[in-house]
């Protein structure tokens, strides 16, 4: 496993739509791996390949590292979306920097796991806020381009 380097700000990648996976091999694995571990290093709730580099469409979410283990997404798709909520959002990309954004409440999908298999996945609050946020990066979306004005924050990091 390797600690990746953070696409941030300003990089043209961010912007760019990632390609589905069509193959799961042990390329992906180790992408998969190198992006838990990145994510964990910089203390992320998520990460998609983009942000690593990779044009595929891949994402790792982990909220709670002491009680889960990290949800692997391939190829997700939202299918049903369902109330609300505004929510304070950082991401690492675009680090030290928050804001308000407009998330959905509750968010289903469906995707692939890490072995290939078909899950459907519920997330509500804090994981429906990561799950839409990490497939907005697999869009070329990032968080800056829906944040409500006004509410963006930079807060100076401690030395």
């Amino acid at each position: 496993m390797a600690i990746r380097t953070i696409r941030e700000e300003g990089d043209e990648i961010l912007k760019k739509v990632s390609r589905p996976v069509e193959e799961i091999d042990e390329k992906l694995q180790i992408l998969i791996d190198d992006m838990i571990e990145t994510m964990h290093k910089f203390n992320g709730v998520g990460l998609a390949a983009v942000q690593v580099g990779v044009l595929k469409r891949v994402v790792v979410i982990h909220i709670d590292y002491e009680k889960e283990e990290p949800l692997i997404l391939i190829n997700p798709k939202i299918m049903k979306q369902k109330g609300e909520q505004v929510v304070e959002e950082g991401c690492l990309s675009f680090p030290n920097k928050f804001a308000k954004v407009v998330r959905p409440q509750e968010v289903t999908i469906e995707a692939l796991d890490r072995n290939g298999n078909t899950i459907k996945v519920t997330g509500k609050e804090l994981l429906a806020q990561a799950i839409s946020h990490e497939i907005d990066h697999l869009n070329g979306e990032v968080f800056m381009d829906k944040i409500l004005p006004g509410t963006l924050e930079y807060v100076t990091p401690e030395k």
